[in-house]
C-alpha cells in the first residue's frame, strides 16, 4: 500500500496504514499490509473509510477474522466514519505481493 504524500488524504492514509499494520493474518503471523492484501483505502466519502483488499485464497478460513480485524482497527482510529471492507479477487493475491519486510518476518529472505 503506497501513499502519495501530496494526496489530499495523506494524513488519513498514514493513520489507516498504521492501524492496518496491527491486523495480523492468524495463519501466516504477518500483518495484512506487508502481506500485500490491502489494495487501497479511500477517504473521498466524508462519512466512510472504504478498504479494498483481498485474502490469500477465496476459501480463506480466517477471512471473517481478518475483515473483522480491519473494521476494529479502523473504527478505533476513525470512530466517526463507517468502515466498509470490500473483498476483491482481482488482482489475485500471490507471493510476489508480500513486501520485503513481510518476507523477512516469514523467514523467506
Amino acid at each position: 500500500m503506497e501513499i502519495e504524500l501530496n494526496s489530499p488524504f495523506a494524513a488519513e492514509l498514514v493513520k489507516a496504514q498504521t492501524a492496518l499494520m496491527q491486523v495480523i493474518d492468524p495463519e501466516l503471523y504477518v500483518n495484512i499490509v506487508d502481506l500485500g492484501l490491502v489494495y487501497g483505502v479511500d477517504f473521498t466519502d466524508e462519512a466512510k473509510v472504504k478498504v479494498t483488499m483481498t485474502l490469500s485464497t477465496p476459501g480463506c478460513p480466517m477471512g471473517d477474522a481478518i475483515t473483522g480485524g480491519v473494521e476494529n482497527a479502523l473504527e478505533a482510529v476513525f470512530p466517526d466514519r463507517e468502515i466498509e471492507v470490500n473483498i476483491v479477487w482481482e488482482p489475485r493475491w500471490n507471493y510476489h505481493m508480500i513486501t520485503d519486510e513481510g518476507k523477512a518476518q516469514m523467514g523467506l529472505e
